[in-house]
């Protein structure tokens, strides 16, 4: 859910981590844990991996210690800001298959996109690159609902002119929704970038107020472990 996923959606990244959206059920977990015991990875930070901080929202965090996987990240989540149960996820999900016969389960696209729309710096240059992949990759043979998710999501000023201005008609329904639109139509690079500058702001506001609760609940964890 993660970079990896990016990666495999054909948007190059250097990812030093892994990024796991699962579900938080015992069984799963119990599956999680012989898998990470493999692994030889151990918690890095609070909380500890338990259904109850998952599915509070809260990120467990794992340093990998075999040798072939030595200091590897993984990171481990349930519920994410804004997105739908996991089983819903999980209908969603993509399905690649590698060279090696290895078969990969991404979140949606759509949810990736969702997924990345946080207060950190770095998520939102990935974000960018993720939609001109997938634009670049199908602009040849569009389709309506192609067409309404670059509609929706794309954040390049130029690419969003180019899909006003090739499919009019779908751009001037959607304008309701993301006013920007309005300014892909006239051809204004200047306020599409605005637009999509406040865009940017108010989900990393968002964001910022959705963690805020969750690391005060993180910080009286630290607190207790160093009670003990």
């Amino acid at each position: 859910m993660g970079g990896q996923a990016c990666v495999l959606y054909g948007a190059a990244e250097f990812s030093r981590d892994i990024d796991l959206a699962i579900l938080a059920d015992l069984q799963n977990l119990n599956r999680l844990r012989g898998a990470l015991s493999d692994l030889r990875a151990r918690v890095i930070a609070v909380p500890p991996l338990d259904a109850k901080h998952l599915r509070r929202g809260h990120a467990v965090h794992f340093r990998c210690y075999h040798p072939e996987t030595l200091h590897i990240r993984i990171d481990v989540m349930s519920r994410m800001r804004g997105m739908d149960a996991f089983p819903k996820l999980w209908a969603r999900r993509t399905t690649l298959m590698l060279p090696d016969g290895l078969s990969c389960e991404l979140l949606s696209l759509p949810d990736l996109v969702r997924a990345k729309k946080t207060q950190r710096d770095k998520d939102w240059p990935m974000l960018r690159r993720l939609l001109e992949a997938h634009y670049f990759a199908h602009r040849a043979s569009p389709g309506s609902a192609r067409v309404a998710f670059w509609l929706k999501e794309l954040r390049t000023p130029e690419l969003l002119v180019e899909v006003a201005r090739r499919h009019p008609s779908p751009c001037r329904r959607m304008t309701a929704r993301r006013p920007l639109l309005a300014h892909a139509l006239a051809g204004d690079l200047g306020e599409i970038a605005r637009g999509l500058h406040a865009e940017e702001m108010a989900e990393r506001e968002k964001d910022r107020q959705y963690w805020s609760s969750l690391r005060r609940e993180l910080e009286f964890l630290r607190r207790s472990r160093r009670m003990r």
